[in-house]
């Protein structure tokens, strides 16, 4: 290597160059194009060079990707170059393969992995990492304490199983590490275990490659199973954020919608009380007018009263006048009675109208009421289900609980009947060399293994099980919860507008009441009037232009009350539109809850599958171990009759 820096450093010599204005120029040409990424791979960097890079590392805003690929590093260089990378804040991808680091280089790695906090990709490919021990373990440390690398990459580093030891310590540590590449070192067996320990506790290494490393295929299984179930893992909880973010929109969408129908509605129904208070107030107005009109007929009838005292004398000159005045008299009373007819006529049509309106209303507020207990029931109904699935529920629990005792007494019996075997054996194998007892040994400690290794895998799946389930029933009980709810705000909603429709029903009532008192009047006035003398009838005719108007005031009055009860009507839709809109919400929710129990099905029978799997393969174990020993006393009673 050093050969080869001494050439390359003639030959840039020879061309009129030194190193460092080369990589200077490359850096310079990489700022002038604004590119983010530097290659130097290939180039023999020295010290000077290395210096030169450190202090542009630690200038640079814009470089994230640096690759410096067999660049043949001293290890002063290698030093100094990482502690300018110390200082970066941007870099994000660095690649330093086959570059054969030294322990001070490990070392400051290990530095750099603690300090930097934007680093998301390292490339050590070809480093024999694995030969400096405690360079290797201060990269753990580093490693461990690091928390924003994702990518890791230490294939060919002649790890062997203390230094996959010290890595399993920083996998424990670590919160961020993703992809991690351990392909062609020397881990061995139990290299391979300590690092599937720590993968059973670090459960955010979704890839993980082994490849040529001397592990047995069933630990190397066991590794893709756990970063298989760590990619599962992730995969489920990015959905449930989805499905989590949506849900709460979907909440605050409605709402929303609630808040802007009850606002309308209080708008509504304020709008409807200053009405109700202008035509209080108009007939307050038009009741003092009456009365005034009254008190000057009053006063205009005691002067005419006594204007009649003295023209007594008059009236005997003229009866016959008076004779035809009477006739005029009694044609006007037969009009008068014809117009008193028509107007209770008038009156017993508009009785019957309202009678039959409050009629349609009572039958409205019955079929209301009548879809709420229907609401009522269904919601009975879901809480019912709910218990039949809580039921099944504890129902499967049980089953698993019978499950579990039969596989321990099965174990068991595999036991005693591994036990019964081993005497035999024993027997048999009295006579045997010390080798064979050590594969038998050897063979008994690899089964025990297996065996644990099966029982925590089923505990785990146990685990991740109730787990899901637990979730499951909390978040039907979540969504149960928000449909009492809305059921109990239409509830009131509706009793809101009950007492509405009274208050205007007995404002109704009252006004109705009011107009009776003032027909009345009128009725008794008239009577007075029919009684008076000749000069009477100029004032007649008034007073009929006078109750005309009063009349015509009625019959905006009354205008009036059709429009208030056209507006009841309006909000007695509205009703029915707010419980057809909460029928669909209670339909969707439906559909929800049927499509969650289909996905619990579905992980159920995954989960059986997996049971029946590793059932299958304990039984396989078990039937390959009594093969082999019942085979191994055969061979060696055979092998002396040769």
């Amino acid at each position: 290597m050093q050969d080869f820096r001494q050439t390359y450093l003639g030959m840039c010599k020879e061309g009129g160059v030194t190193p460092q204005e080369s990589v200077v120029a490359q850096i310079q040409e990489s700022r002038a194009a604004h590119s983010s990424r530097l290659d130097l791979s290939g180039q023999c960097l020295s010290l000077d060079t290395c210096s030169v890079l450190a202090r542009a590392f630690q200038n640079d805003i814009t470089l994230t990707d640096v690759s410096l690929s067999d660049c043949m590093l001293s290890e002063e260089g290698a030093k100094v170059l990482l502690t300018g990378l110390c200082g970066n804040t941007t870099l994000k991808i660095l690649d330093l393969k086959g570059n054969n680091l030294k322990s001070a280089g490990v070392e400051v790695l290990g530095t750099l992995l603690a300090c930097n906090k934007t680093l998301r990709r390292l490339v050590l490919e070809w480093n024999a990492l694995g030969v400096w021990d405690e360079a290797f373990l201060s990269f753990c440390q580093g490693l461990a304490s690091n928390s924003m690398l994702t990518q890791l990459d230490l294939r060919n580093n002649q790890i062997n199983h203390h230094g996959a030891s010290e890595l399993a310590l920083a996998l424990k540590h670590n919160t961020t590490l993703e992809v991690l590449d351990l392909r062609w070192n020397n881990i061995g067996l139990l290299g391979g275990r300590i690092l599937l320990e720590a993968l059973q506790k670090n459960k955010r290494i979704v890839q993980l490659e082994m490849a040529g490393n001397n592990i047995p295929s069933d630990t190397l299984k066991a590794l893709e199973r756990t970063t298989g179930d760590n990619s599962d893992r992730k995969s489920t909880l990015r959905e449930n954020h989805r499905k989590t973010q949506v849900l709460s929109k979907e909440i605050q969408n409605l709402k929303d919608k609630k808040s802007h129908q009850v606002l309308s509605l209080m708008e509504t129904i304020d709008s409807q009380q200053e009405e109700i208070r202008c035509s209080k107030r108009f007939t307050s107005i038009q009741i003092g007018q009456l009365q005034e009109a009254l008190n000057e007929r009053k006063s205009a009838v005691i002067s005419i009263t006594a204007k009649l005292q003295m023209t007594e004398e008059a009236l005997t000159l003229s009866e016959q006048k008076n004779v035809n005045m009477v006739e005029l008299l009694t044609q006007v009373k037969v009009e008068k009675e014809e117009q008193m007819e028509r107007q209770s006529r008038e009156r017993k049509k508009e009785q019957e109208d309202c009678v039959s309106r409050e009629g349609k209303l009572f039958r409205e507020i019955q079929n209301l009421s009548e879809t709420n207990s229907q609401l009522r029931n269904k919601v009975e109904e879901m809480e019912r289900w709910c218990k039949s699935q809580q039921h099944q529920i504890f129902e499967l629990k049980q089953e698993l609980t019978n499950s579990t005792a039969e596989l321990n007494l099965r174990l068991a019996q595999a036991e005693d009947r591994l036990e019964t075997d081993k005497r035999r054996s024993k027997q048999a194998l009295r006579d045997m060399d010390c080798l064979r007892q050590k594969e038998v040994e050897h063979v008994n400690c690899n089964l025990e293994e297996s065996e644990r290794a099966l029982q925590e895998h089923i505990l785990k799946l146990e685990g991740q099980r109730i787990q899901l389930k637990e979730e499951h029933v909390s978040s039907l009980k979540e969504k149960l919860r928000s449909v009492h709810s809305s059921l109990q705000e239409v509830q009131l909603h509706c009793s809101q507008q009950k007492q509405t429709i009274s208050e205007i029903k007995a404002k109704t009532n009252h006004q109705s009441i009011e107009v009776d008192g003032l027909r009345r009047r009128i009725g008794e006035l008239q009577q007075e009037l029919l009684g008076k003398d000749q000069e009477k009838v100029a004032e007649v005719s008034q007073v009929r232009l006078e109750l005309q108007e009063q009349i015509g005031h009625l019959q905006a009055e009354r205008t009036l009350q059709r429009g208030l009860k056209e507006k009841i009507c309006a909000l007695e839709r509205e009703n029915k539109v707010l419980s057809s809109n909460h029928r669909e919400l209670l339909l969707d929710k439906e559909s929800e809850m049927s499509s969650m129990l289909e996905k619990l099905r579905l992980k159920e029978a995954d989960i059986r599958r997996m049971r029946e799997d590793e059932s299958n393969r304990a039984s396989y174990l078990q039937r390959a171990f009594l093969t082999y020993v019942q085979g191994s006393p055969l061979g060696h009673c055979s092998s002396p009759k040769k």
